[in-house]
């Protein structure tokens, strides 16, 4: 967005360390990637916080919109003597706040995103590119004390957005409510860097690892002077694509949003931030209240301010919506220059443009426009250059491609459209937010009686599918649900299309045959979402009644299948597991330990640490493990604690079959008089014998007495994922 950081050399105007001289680490390490002993897994991201009763749609329902957004224009036009405004309008401010809070969002696990606020928590609030978005936050505190409960942070800092662009002269898209208050911030492997801008996450030729979006350790996006401080637009381009990409955005979307974005505002470089301005608001001292980066240039203030170090205005006209953007892109020729903080940025050549851009403060001072490296990667590049230069000549469709990406960067990480609230919602159904259709007939799946639904489960049974088929089925629909972004699980029925059944984790030579079974065997009221779910639920019952438990596994229909028209097949793409510790599958792409990606996986699920080493027990039980790997029984597919039991045993004793370094590692399990392998297992079951924690749950399991309460708590965890992401049925679901 407006202001970017760099990678300077550090300085001491105010006698302070530089951010290159305090480690990330030191600010605050929520990354949980520590790659440390097992024994010292954080399981708190499991914990999973009980709420109280308060109802927060039906309070968001009472909010009058338009008396917010009365209260917001105020707040967007009145200057504050203690961080005054730009042109008099913090419109371009709070744009920026907006855009880097939900720009945190990446495709590859779901994390970031407006709905997380990780912008109001460490460490996203000290990263260097959000310098001084302290102060856009504060400004909205008024309205947020005045509507409490009846609005969370969340949803009012997207309000403010939008009111931002619509009191600038744009006509937004649409707006949605429904984001949760949040207290804390959510637990992301934001990198393996260990200090701001660094850049560790690059492999190959400026290949980006992982999940992760942002270029460097503190961006949203990419740097602004070019890779790694070089003023080139063609390479910053490709950086750009790439990041945008994993943000799930395309060409005309990235292009829509920098130049829409870049429109309104300026940059603040008057001096060098690294010189000038203190700690984050992370080590910020006590009585600096959540502030951070005091300015110690002038009044450290107005037109004193400094934040990243690049300093100039992009448009004529930087609090109105415009294409003058796309217009100063192409009308000058422009040369690299340095900013007065000596950052590399460009100008219009031999003094063109001068005096049209109006000062921030000072209405008796002119400037010329002011452009970054990354804005001049859309003139260069050849596949943004067209789009570009059409958003110049076609000002309609610059304002309906940003309105559009505008919503989209905002809304991106709220899920289906079920969970939107208010009446600002847009009618139309949007392809990312994975839709799912209504009911055919207002009676389908709900119209299932209890005796066709117990006849169903005998013909399944009968059908010559095994237990383990079908429990995996019913795993591998289900087990799609992210927590990060609410997408996936078993609603709409997507484990039948592409890509998800074509998805090695999957098994598709196994998955094929199950779903072909289902579908011979489906009536006409039960859609194939529902049918694969209750098949997994018939086989665990058959499972418990081999371990002598009569148990009723819980079943709601009402789940609808999707269309293949409606799935797209490479917005889908990233949710493919490169590793379920749950089915003990591990892909070659797959990174960190096993153990540590059963639980993200776990927090993705919602799960508790006791509802995820039940359920991985009991699905060994039942067979899953791939290959056989973890199958800790000699009765697969019998609903029995012998997980265990026999991780537990001392009979039997444990060793490496391939490099326990390796995260791939396989361990034999050896009876200790005669030496025979026993048992074969991976990390993600290893480490329920190996961490304390979960070793003290694997004991309560293992236990002669447990059985009982295995069995129940299995079908408890069990029927909470068979249910994630039913939003239709219950908006409450978290």
């Amino acid at each position: 967005m407006a202001d970017r950081s760099h990678d300077a050399a550090p300085g001491g105007g105010l006698g302070l360390p530089s951010p290159h001289e305090r480690p990330y680490s030191a600010i605050l390490d929520s990354r949980g990637t520590s790659e440390d002993s097992s024994r010292h897994l954080d399981l708190s991201v499991l914990q999973w916080p009980a709420s109280d009763d308060f109802d927060y749609p039906k309070a968001f329902a009472e909010v009058d919109l338009d008396a917010l957004a009365r209260d917001v224009d105020a707040v967007l036009t009145t200057s504050q003597d203690w961080w005054p405004a730009d042109f008099g309008h913090y419109g371009p401010l709070i744009v920026r706040m907006v855009w880097h809070c939900a720009g945190t969002y990446r495709i590859g696990d779901g994390r970031g995103g407006p709905s997380a606020s990780l912008q109001r928590f460490a460490p996203v609030d000290s990263w260097p590119d959000n310098r001084n978005l302290d102060k856009a936050r504060r400004l909205l505190w008024p309205v947020k004390k005045k509507y409490g409960r009846r609005i969370s942070w969340a949803d009012l800092m997207v309000f403010a957005g939008n009111r931002a662009l619509e009191s600038m002269g744009l006509r937004t898209f649409g707006y949605a409510g429904g984001r949760d208050e949040v207290y804390q911030a959510d637990r992301v492997d934001w990198g393996p860097e260990q200090a701001w801008m660094a850049d560790e996450r690059h492999t190959g030729v400026h290949d980006l690892n992982g999940p992760l979006a942002a270029d460097q350790l503190g961006l949203i996006y990419v740097n602004p002077e070019g890779p790694n401080t070089v003023p080139d637009p063609l390479m910053s381009a490709r950086d750009i694509r790439d990041t945008f990409r994993r943000m799930g955005f395309n060409d005309e979307e990235t292009v829509a949003l920098i130049g829409g974005g870049h429109t309104f505002g300026k940059t603040h470089g008057v001096a060098d931030p690294e010189r000038y301005l203190g700690p984050e608001p992370a080590v910020a001292d006590l009585e600096q209240q959540g502030f951070g980066w005091q300015g110690g240039h002038g009044t450290g203030q107005a037109g004193d301010t400094v934040t990243s170090g690049l300093d100039g205005t992009w448009t004529q006209t930087p609090t109105t919506w415009d294409n003058s953007y796309f217009r100063n892109l192409f009308q000058y020729e422009w040369d690299v220059a340095l900013s007065p903080a000596g950052l590399w940025q460009w100008v219009p050549r031999g003094g063109a443009g001068a005096g049209t851009v109006p000062d921030a403060h000072d209405p008796a001072v002119r400037h010329a426009p002011t452009f970054l490296t990354t804005d001049l990667a859309f003139r260069v590049d050849p596949d943004y250059e067209p789009i570009a230069r059409r958003f110049m000549e076609h000002p309609e469709q610059l304002a309906e491609a940003f309105a559009r990406a505008w919503f989209k960067l905002t809304h991106i990480d709220m899920g289906p459209r079920e969970r939107y609230l208010g009446p600002l919602v847009p009618q139309e159904h949007l392809v990312w937010q994975d839709p799912v259709p209504p009911p055919v007939r207002t009676e389908f799946s709900t119209s299932l009686t209890l005796d066709e639904i117990t006849q169903l489960k005998h013909q399944i049974l009968r059908s010559g599918r095994t237990i383990a088929d079908l429990v995996s089925t019913a795993w591998a629909s289900a087990s799609t649900y992210r927590n990060s972004d609410r997408r996936g699980g078993s609603n709409g029925g997507r484990v039948r299309l592409e890509p998800q059944r074509s998805w090695e984790a999957n098994d598709p030579e196994t998955l094929h045959p199950v779903l072909q079974t289902l579908e011979e065997l489906r009536p006409p009221n039960i859609s194939m979402a529902d049918l694969v779910v209750l098949g997994g639920c018939a086989a665990v019952e058959a499972a418990a009644r081999k371990a002598g438990h009569e148990i009723d596994v819980p079943f709601t229909p009402g789940r609808i299948d999707a269309s293949q028209a409606w799935t797209d097949p490479q917005w889908f793409a990233a949710l493919e597991p490169l590793a379920d510790g749950f089915r003990n599958y591990r892909s070659r792409r797959a990174q960190h330990l096993s153990e540590r990606l059963l639980i993200d996986r776990a927090s993705q699920l919602t799960l508790s640490a006791p509802e995820m080493t039940v359920l991985l027990g009991g699905l060994r039980a039942l067979g899953i493990g791939r290959d056989g790997l973890g199958v800790l029984t000699a009765t697969p597919g019998v609903l029995t604690n012998d997980f265990f039991v026999n991780l537990l045993d001392m009979r039997y004793h444990w060793t490496p079959a391939t490099e326990k370094s390796s995260s791939e590692a396989t361990f034999e399990g050896r009876d200790r008089s005669t030496g025979e392998v026993c048992w074969r297992a991976g990390r993600a079951d290893l480490v329920f014998g190996s961490n304390p924690e979960l070793r003290a749950l694997s004991e309560l399991y293992a236990a002669d007495d447990a059985e009982p309460n295995f069995a129940r708590d299995f079908v408890a965890a069990w029927d909470k994922v068979m249910n994630l992401g039913r939003w239709a049925q219950n908006r409450s679901e978290r």
